[in-house]
């Protein structure tokens, strides 16, 4: 099947069509004939996700999907929400963003609790049809960055982990108490992941409704 994802983000397409597999085939907004920009003028993520699938859609008439994704810090009220890839203004780089965000948190109180959240909504467009899905996940912001792997915040997050991810991505062995997503392959990443999650939700409803 395939679908058009509005990004340009190599790391999301190339996490997306790994997630996805070889049932689904994934063109970017580029490789669909989409090269100018939305302007995400929405006041939440889904928001967001809506303007970004219907403004592919109205460009190609393909099937499409969007996902909108915020970093929600709980000692900054929820901060960066809905602005995490514009944190430090127009025109920056998530090293910017990361910057900003461990500068925020440096001026609180060392006792704060530093738990957060990603949350990703996916807007799948499917004949025209609008439907929505949602992934989570909980973790903490660490005090300094580590890792190379991943992109965007993931150096400075600290994603909790289940039992049953211990087991069943790390045979069993819990990692080291701050090991960051950056720290982790990109396999163990896109299983416990906010956009991962949304992703195969959406996958197994078009799964099921053909």
């Amino acid at each position: 099947m395939k679908l058009v994802f509005a990004t340009g983000n190599k790391g999301k397409l190339r996490e997306a069509s790994e997630i996805l597999g070889p049932e689904f085939e994934l063109l970017s907004a580029a490789e669909a004939g989409v090269v100018e920009d939305v302007e995400e003028t929405g006041l939440t993520l889904k928001e967001n996700s809506i303007i970004k699938a219907e403004f592919i859609y109205s460009k190609t008439g393909m099937d499409c999907f969007a996902d909108d994704t915020g970093l929600e810090v709980d000692a900054l009220g929820g901060a960066p929400g809905v602005r995490t890839a514009r944190y430090a203004g127009e025109g920056c780089v998530f090293e910017d963003n990361i910057r900003k965000l461990l500068a925020e948190l440096a001026k609180l109180d060392p006792s704060t609790p530093r738990t957060a959240r990603f949350r990703s909504i996916v807007t799948l467009i499917i004949g025209g049809e609008k439907h929505f899905f949602e992934g989570v996940m909980e973790g903490r912001i660490a005090l300094k960055k580590s890792g190379h792997e991943g992109f965007g915040y993931d150096p400075v997050f600290i994603p909790d982990l289940s039992a049953d991810d211990i087991s069943e991505y790390f045979n069993g062995v819990s990692p080291a108490p701050n090991t960051t997503v950056a720290e982790m392959t990109e396999e163990i990443k896109n299983a416990i992941s906010h956009r991962g999650k949304a992703l195969r939700a959406m996958a197994a409803w078009l799964n099921n409704s053909r």
